[in-house]
């Protein structure tokens, strides 16, 4: 599986935000482009995206780092999905109900077992970083 389609990665969407456990909160994520080892993707800001202040929730956000990071994964050489070793995610402007924030996930490296991602999220509008996340993903041998 070395590159998906557009189409292709709509339909994992669709597959993840129909399911009854926690992927479901992908729903409202749109793909919106593809290429070998990157995917960007978008969210608009709703309620129940939010934490107590109105702004997006920072557990949402560590999982948009996850699963897109994995979708770009998956769309690069190996495509795996591997198993999570370490995420970190940087935390730097809020996103407001009503706003639209642009995910960025891109492969950085890819070795034999282990592949590095980072992921941008940003205000579609304004282009001020949110918060940034790095992914390290243990792919098994080769």
């Amino acid at each position: 599986m070395a590159s998906v389609s557009l189409n292709t990665l709509k339909q994992m969407m669709r597959i993840l935000a129909e399911c009854s456990g926690f992927d479901r909160v992908m729903s409202k994520v749109d793909v919106l482009a593809v290429t070998p080892g990157k995917v960007v993707c978008e969210l608009r800001v709703e309620e129940e995206h939010t934490n107590r202040l109105g702004t997006m929730h920072g557990g949402l956000t560590a999982t948009l780092v996850d699963v897109i990071s994995t979708l770009a994964i998956m769309n690069s050489e190996r495509g795996a999905p591997g198993v999570s070793v370490d995420m970190n995610i940087t935390y730097m402007n809020a996103a407001k109900i009503g706003e639209d924030v642009l995910i960025t996930a891109e492969v950085l490296k890819q070795g034999r077992t282990l592949a590095f991602a980072t992921v941008d999220l940003t205000n579609k509008v304004t282009g001020k970083l949110i918060a940034q996340g790095r992914h390290t993903k243990h792919l098994g041998s080769s």
